[in-house]
């Protein structure tokens, strides 16, 4: 009997190790993990450098609290990350996850207000079907509806939601990109409007939505807009990165591809590719020299924030990624991956699309493909997905509410970066045939 209370209730298939993009179940199975866990292992399993440097760092200095201590990894790791300033981001904030970061990014966001003499921004404009976390927060500020729904009467009210970039579902049938694009920025400049510009403290949200959407980059120039519209009315855009970032869409950082940079950018899956739990944020320069002018501090912290093993987990990924030139790979083999899901589902009946960036891709399952009908919610097709593709030797990410949290369904497929073409190909092939089977059972 296990005594670990196990996200789905029942205990799952015990994970013993792992090589590469493989991972090795106790009954003798090798897994091929098409999807990173939940993006996260970039680098695969069982990376001997990494878990060197993990080793030499417990060993040499395990922990210290960083109300009395820095640590050579933690600044290490800062400098590798923002010691070019890139988009104008100048400091970095470490902590154990993407929750946490985004917990720290929105109370930055805020103390930045009022050492400039703003207390009266209060509210934060997000959108719905995006997610940020699962803490109280986090969770407020995302519009994933299906896991705020048993937590709402907790949730607070500072947050509100605008419609998603997500052209796919939402793009009315006739209107162009441009349009669509204008009809969304006109949403978002109406909710300024309604809250009272002068009380938003900003907007946040995921340059290419992960796992509540699948997968969903915005409409040409959409964020541009976006940054626009924050800027005009005094407004910080927060990004979050934590799923789409660090190389996993094919640039460093997702924002890149947009044309803008953001104030603050969250962090956290890729950077240590899970061989050690850790989140964070990167700052904006004017952000950090509000706090010089002002009060000197960020009133935030948590007893593990920047653990010395977790940055040396951290710095040692990402100098793997800049010396092994694996965000190029990201893109390139992102390539190959999308041809292969083209290649089995572009003319799939039960397709309704297939979308992404680099090597974070997705399909999204419905019942008719002319009217983009989605599979009755019932039949929780994803989960259905998710086991057949076990049963075939592949992990992937398959989720259910893509369109408002209960209906649709989609499969993130978000590999190692070191992933080979023919470990793709057979990703593909696998889940080809876990999608059918999973089909077959549903009727």
């Amino acid at each position: 009997m296990s005594r670990v209370l196990h996200r789905a209730g029942t205990p799952p298939p015990v994970a013993v190790g792992g090589e590469g993009a493989w991972l090795h179940l106790a009954d003798g199975r090798r897994i091929l993990d098409g999807s990173g866990g939940a993006a996260v292992a970039c680098l695969g399993h069982g990376n001997a450098r990494v878990a060197a440097a993990i080793g030499a760092q417990a060993a040499r200095l395990a922990y210290a609290h960083t109300g009395f201590f820095t640590s050579e990894p933690a600044e290490a790791l800062a400098e590798a990350l923002v010691g070019d300033a890139p988009g104008g981001l100048a400091a970095a904030w470490f902590c154990s996850s993407g929750s946490e970061a985004t917990e720290a990014a929105l109370k930055l966001a805020r103390q930045y207000h009022v050492e400039r003499g703003a207390p009266e921004r209060t509210r934060v404009i997000a959108r719905r079907q995006s997610y940020h976390g699962n803490t109280l927060g986090a969770l407020a500020a995302g519009g994933n509806m299906a896991r705020r729904a048993l937590y709402q009467p907790l949730l607070g009210a500072a947050f509100s939601h605008v419609a998603p970039a997500f052209a796919y579902r939402f793009q009315d049938p006739g209107e162009t990109e441009a349009e669509y694009v204008d009809r969304l920025a006109a949403e978002l400049e109406a909710e300024f409007v309604r809250l009272g510009p002068e009380r938003v403290i900003g907007f946040i949200a995921e340059p290419v939505v992960g796992a509540t959407a699948g997968c969903v980059p915005a409409p040409a120039g959409y964020f541009r807009r976006v940054r626009e519209i924050c800027d005009r009315h005094g407004a910080l855009l927060i990004l979050d990165e934590v799923m789409c970032g660090l190389g996993r869409c094919g640039t460093r950082h997702a924002w890149e591809a947009e044309g803008v940079a953001p104030d603050i950018q969250i962090i956290a899956k890729g950077m240590a590719g899970g061989y050690q739990p850790i989140g964070g944020i990167l700052i904006g320069g004017r952000i950090m020299a509000a706090l010089a002018a002002g009060s000197g501090a960020f009133v935030h912290g948590h007893t593990y924030q920047a653990h010395p093993v977790a940055c040396a987990a951290a710095l040692e990924v990402q100098r793997i990624i800049a010396e092994e030139g694996l965000v190029a790979r990201a893109a390139s083999m992102g390539a190959v991956l999308e041809a292969a899901l083209v290649a089995r589902f572009g003319n799939h009946p039960q397709v309704g699309d297939i979308r992404g960036r680099g090597l974070f891709r997705a399909i999204e399952l419905v019942a008719d493909r002319t009217s983009r009908a989605p599979f009755d919610p019932g039949l929780r097709l994803h989960e259905r997905v998710k086991a057949a593709a076990l049963a075939e030797g592949l992990a992937v990410y398959p989720m259910g509410g893509t369109i408002d949290g209960v209906r649709g369904d989609h499969v993130v497929i978000a590999p190692p970066f070191i992933v080979t073409e023919a470990e793709i190909d057979m990703l593909a092939e696998r889940l080809a045939r876990a999608v059918a089977a999973a089909l077959e059972r549903a009727r």
